[in-house]
């Protein structure tokens, strides 16, 4: 086809991408006031069949989508129209169904004004692949963090996004902190040695934290406003999902907000239901009828990887010392549901590659405050205890079970690193050995490195991150920004991790065998 991803990236807004294209578009009525498409377009939650797309427009509209197998749309399908209302701040997203495998598919939205209905934008279009129901090379990108810390979009934007694009991903794994809605901007921030980082983009919704429908939606529009978001958008799908920084930081179901003087709302369930309809309104997550607001799930992409996204934080009990004996209530971390779900899928996946995709690392320590802890580990390096109880449960498992190559990806600690978990050093032993690899920040400060409890025997193999005489919270400028990269070979079907760096730079890279069960 001669219209490739790359060619899609020559555009510098979404809003143009049918210029850079070349397609010719349908006579669409002229006049002063047509809807507008505001944030582009976005896909995810892609299958050999099926897949999601998102846009949003300026007004009630009705939008008339088409979808086609070639660039022309000569072929092209018209679906049923959707309307966009101001329930869903006038954002639609659908499930296309019944796709051919292995394809690129081009998708077109156009709006007709609903006050006069011939009155029609112009048309917009993205694109993405259907997985492979054979054996091919896939190739697909991680991290997280995305404008956190007061740092937004200043004159260069989110390259991070620029530059996985380049690699031609056929998805991208966000796996949290998508958006900081509780980490207000300001115009201007003064650096070290007498710089400034200018926020050249800056929207009232990102001058304080969070706590409206209309806020959060806010807090997504803001990144959709970066061009490079928008184009790496429009030809490489999203999965999403969630951490803490999505609702306010390091919440669970009794975060008190009591001495907080940012909130005026001060109930955390109030936020985290506006901020979970929000991510839900704003994004290609698919839609699971038995739990509308979940976000755990599986994607199976082909016959060589099968990706399972956890959620850690919406099941979670209060965050605590992490040191109780027995499991319990207050030992609550993913749930028994959850778990259940997640070794069910496991069991029955007959994917090579099971890809554990964690919104939160295994074995770091990841404090709330100065007696409680955020994540799993407790820092006391024994036997499993607190939350550590599901995770041991949930290794056990995957050993008893026979259920090999798995690899866990996260993100949440603001630096890169790989971590072997290895039972011979661990004081929980009852598993197989396996990797963890942890990327980000996307577009935000630059942290860590943490540091490491040794319940589970992680082993540091590399880690990136700011020296003691760089300090923390360091600019994007900084150019301490991260992603990964996973290939999957679709002959041998090896899996080679990359960790990257936003100028491009690979620092370091680990080629994974896969086990062949007998």
């Amino acid at each position: 086809m001669s219209l490739s991803r790359r060619s899609f990236l020559v555009s510098a807004s979404a809003t143009s991408l049918v210029t850079a294209s070349g397609l010719a578009a349908p006579s669409y009525v002229r006049a002063a006031q047509r809807p507008v498409f505001t944030h582009g377009v976005q896909s995810g939650d892609v299958t050999t069949n099926s897949g999601m797309i998102w846009t949003r427009v300026d007004r009630p509209s009705r939008i008339n989508m088409e979808i086609s197998t070639v660039e022309s749309f000569n072929n092209s399908i018209k679906l049923p129209p959707m309307t966009a209302l101001p329930d869903s701040d006038f954002a639609a997203k659908r499930l296309l169904e019944n796709l051919p495998s292995d394809q690129d598919i081009f998708y077109r939205f156009s709006a007709a004004d609903l006050s006069d209905i011939n009155t029609v934008s112009e048309p917009i279009i993205g694109r993405f692949r259907t997985a492979p129901a054979s054996r091919r090379n896939i190739r697909f990108a991680w991290s997280g963090d995305t404008a956190g810390q007061g740092w937004g979009i200043d004159e260069v934007g989110m390259k991070t996004y620029a530059t996985m694009a380049r690699h031609e991903p056929d998805f991208f794994l966000h796996s949290g902190d998508t958006i900081y809605a509780d980490g207000p901007m300001q115009d201007e921030v003064e650096l070290k040695g007498g710089a400034k980082w200018t926020n050249k983009v800056l929207i009232d919704e990102k001058r304080k934290v969070a706590e409206t429908l209309d806020e959060y939606r806010g807090q997504w529009k803001y990144n959709m406003m970066d061009e490079h978001v928008r184009a790496m958008n429009a030809i490489c799908p999203t999965f999403f999902q969630w951490d803490d920084h999505e609702v306010v930081n390091n919440w669970s179901d009794s975060k008190d907000l009591s001495g907080d003087d940012r909130y005026t709302e001060k109930s955390v369930h109030l936020l985290a239901a506006r901020a979970g309809r929000a991510f839900h309104e704003m994004t290609p997550i698919s839609y699971t009828p038995a739990e509308p607001g979940r976000v755990y799930r599986k994607i199976a992409y082909g016959p060589l990887v099968d990706v399972f996204f956890l959620d850690m934080r919406s099941y979670r009990a209060a965050n605590s010392g992490n040191t109780q004996d027995t499991q319990g209530d207050a030992t609550v971390f993913m749930g028994q549901e959850q778990i259940a779900w997640l070794k069910r899928e496991l069991a029955n996946s007959k994917a090579t590659w099971k890809i554990i995709a964690a919104d939160m690392p295994i074995g770091l320590v990841v404090r709330d405050g100065d007696s409680k802890f955020e994540a799993i580990a407790n820092a006391d390096d024994g036997a499993a205890k607190g939350r550590e109880f599901e995770i041991a449960d949930l290794l056990r498992y995957i050993k008893n079970a026979g259920i090999s190559n798995t690899v866990w990806l996260t993100a949440d600690v603001h630096y890169t690193a790989a971590h072997y978990y290895d039972p011979n050093k661990a004081q929980f032993q009852d598993f197989e050995p396996f990797w963890e690899f942890v990327s980000g920040p996307l577009h935000a400060g630059t942290f860590g490195p943490n540091a490491l409890d040794m319940t589970f025997g992680p082993e540091v193999k590399f880690v990136a991150a700011p020296t003691e005489e760089q300090g923390v919270n360091l600019p994007p400028s900084m150019g301490l920004q991260f992603f990964g990269l996973v290939d999957i070979d679709g002959a041998s079907e090896q899996l080679t991790v990359r960790l990257m760096n936003r100028d491009d730079e690979e620092l370091w890279s680990k080629t994974l065998d896969p086990v062949r069960n007998a």
